[in-house]
């Protein structure tokens, strides 16, 4: 067997099995839990600008990009603007692409941080609802340059907001490319872990995530990225189109 094949062939097995060792379920569930109360995941950043996410789900979105090699990205929530920086970078080094990035509130110190950063020159920011008539009118026009389009959503968590951008965003993305659900674990947390937040359990973006499946059959979950991940704040949330 060609070599390539055979390492490939080796890591699917590997991955498969996974799903079924009890002991390292446990243990990444337990890990999940106890690193998201205590912040774990807003220690890293990337290429100076702080990320907000598992270094698993940074990984697991660097090799859909490579994969899928989009021209648009289109984010919903910028915050310290690192996932923005990070697709912009995932751009550059496949020599060409735009990223919008999306939120409500682009405070003046991120703005300044962004704007100043190298990878800027291929990302466009606007401040507003992600939902509202006037920013997706924004998106669409840029939208419709564009022939590869990827969607990441990251903003507002609760159910109503979420499966809101999925019906304005999710169909702009193209086949066998991707739209991205984060924080689709708040479904699978302790109660206490988000309960100074408006979701939370049956109120989040796994459960939109779920709801927007029921009638929307051009894509599907990629369960093997969660299997491959295990830690992961998007289980059920990377949703490949399939037509």
């Amino acid at each position: 067997m060609d070599p390539i094949a055979e390492f490939q062939m080796e890591r699917e097995e590997r991955i498969a099995s996974y799903a079924n060792n009890q002991d390292l379920q446990d243990a990444t569930k337990k890990f999940s839990d106890i690193s998201l109360a205590e912040k774990y995941s807003y220690n890293f950043s990337w290429m100076g600008r702080p990320v907000i996410q598992y270094p698993q789900d940074m990984m697991a979105l660097q090799e859909i990009i490579w994969e899928v090699k989009p021209d648009l990205i289109i984010e919903t929530g910028i915050a310290h603007g690192g996932s923005i920086i990070f697709s912009a970078s995932m751009l550059e080094l496949l020599g060409g692409g735009e990223v919008i990035g999306l939120d409500i509130d682009i405070r003046t110190h991120n703005k300044k941080e962004i704007e100043s950063h190298p990878m800027f020159k291929r990302i466009t920011m606007f401040e507003g609802d992600s939902t509202s008539p006037e920013i997706v009118e924004k998106v669409y026009a840029i939208a419709k340059k564009h022939t590869k389009i990827m969607v990441v959503l990251d903003s507002n968590h609760t159910h109503d907001h979420v499966l809101k951008e999925l019906k304005l965003y999710a169909p702009l993305v193209s086949i066998n490319s991707y739209c991205v659900v984060f924080d689709t674990i708040i479904q699978d947390l302790p109660d206490d872990i988000v309960s100074d937040r408006p979701w939370g359990k049956g109120n989040n973006p796994k459960t939109a995530v779920w709801e927007y499946l029921k009638t929307h059959d051009e894509f599907i979950i990629n369960k093997d990225i969660d299997t491959k991940l295990l830690i992961t704040v998007a289980p059920d949330g990377y949703l490949r189109r399939i037509k």
